[in-house]
């Protein structure tokens, strides 16, 4: 628990509290006025961190805090907005060299399918990126929490998901220093804004499915099982109703025609029960997830640019490709439609756009392909709709 005292006490100091450490595993604070309003506690109190199953010497005087209950709401509370958004830079000592290799390294890092490019320059600079911490919350018959890292390249528009995969867990607060403002580059257009909203819905849908993947597999199985179980049971019932009728189908008399309704009743009634009964298991396995942003960081990284041009036919667009030395990896190529993972790009003939295969694939009704990066639906089919 000495992770979670640590997080309480910087809290508790942030507020103005006074806090001092006493073991095992426990805290003695000072709050100000304000703080025992917002915390429901006494002047003073004593925290203790030992979990559920220790023994506490005096039970009335200390608070038990845990990762149960409604804990880490509270704190979280108390911090309100502070560290939801933060700008840090990591420098090296010296300018970051090229690789070995450029044009081999840059072989790797982008293959077009349907045209060149050639370097035109190299340089060293320093790349804004933005990464964002966001927290799922899964619920269907149970629940699954997590948090997913997604990174952008603001500049050369990259996606950074593996480079921020390599880079944040080897960081430590200490190697976290302010950014210098003198690198800053605060001017947001709303072309980068409406960019980064766009690309960042397909992101999430694609890493939130694949942490979930095993949650999901897992839900399927419950779901198929249960349904199966209810299947069974209705089916039992189903058919004994339909081997009574069979034996009053030529029955004559009343009685027997009074039999056979009501057997036909019976049979009716297992039927809408079991409808209730599967549509009771899909809402109770539907899935529902909720993202929440947590924390947003402005990283500058030192980074060796290459200025690369594409050449399609009789076009000709210029691009950034950014190679990163602290984890000693190119990011991915720009893209204008798909997630953007890859080292695949599909150049289109029109506006020179670079896409995932998929983004030039033909059209499912014509077969005629298209740019999903220029317009939303095929133009071939749309012109004969009006």
């Amino acid at each position: 628990m000495s992770e979670l005292r640590e997080f309480v006490s910087g809290v508790l100091e942030r507020r103005g509290a006074v806090v001092e450490t006493c073991e095992p595993d426990g805290l003695n604070v000072l709050l100000p006025g304000p703080l025992q309003d917002a915390m429901r506690w006494r002047e003073f109190e004593c925290l203790d961190f030992r979990g559920a199953q220790a023994e506490l010497s005096d039970p009335r005087r200390a608070i038990r805090i845990g990762l149960e209950g409604d804990w880490l709401e509270q704190f979280g509370a108390l911090l309100d907005e502070h560290g939801r958004w933060a700008k840090r830079e990591l420098a090296l000592g010296d300018a970051p060299a090229a690789p070995g290799a450029p044009e081999r390294m840059l072989g790797h890092a982008l293959d077009l399918q349907n045209a060149v490019w050639r370097l035109q320059g190299q340089r060293a600079t320093t790349a804004r990126c933005l990464v964002l911490a966001i927290r799922y919350t899964a619920i269907s018959d149970e629940k699954r929490e997590g948090l997913v890292w997604v990174g952008f390249n603001r500049q050369t528009g990259a996606v950074l998901d593996s480079i921020v995969a390599k880079l944040l867990p080897g960081m430590r607060e200490s190697e976290w220093p302010a950014s210098d403002s003198s690198v800053h580059i605060d001017t947001e257009s709303r072309q980068e804004s409406a960019l980064l909203a766009t690309r960042l819905g397909p992101l999430l849908e694609y890493r939130v499915r694949q942490e979930l993947d095993l949650f999901l597999r897992a839900m399927r199985r419950r779901f198929e099982r249960d349904r199966a179980r209810v299947h069974a049971y209705h089916d039992d019932l189903w058919a004994a109703s339909q081997k009574r009728l069979a034996l009053l189908a030529n029955a004559p008399g009343e009685k027997a025609e009074a039999d056979r309704k009501r057997e036909q009743m019976r049979a009716a009634a297992v039927e809408r029960e079991y409808r209730s009964k599967i549509d009771d298991l899909r809402h109770n396995y539907a899935l529902r997830v909720k993202l929440t942003w947590v924390q947003a960081l402005d990283l500058y990284l030192p980074v060796r640019r290459f200025d690369l041009l594409i050449r399609r036919r009789k076009g000709e667009r210029r691009i950034a490709l950014d190679w990163h030395p602290l984890v000693r990896m190119a990011e991915p190529p720009p893209c204008d439609w798909g997630i953007g993972l890859g080292t695949t790009r599909v150049v289109c003939d029109d506006k020179l756009h670079l896409t995932e295969p998929e983004g030039q694939s033909p059209c499912t009704e014509c077969g005629k392909p298209f740019c999903r990066a220029c317009d939303h639906a095929c133009p071939r089919c749309e012109s004969k709709k009006s």
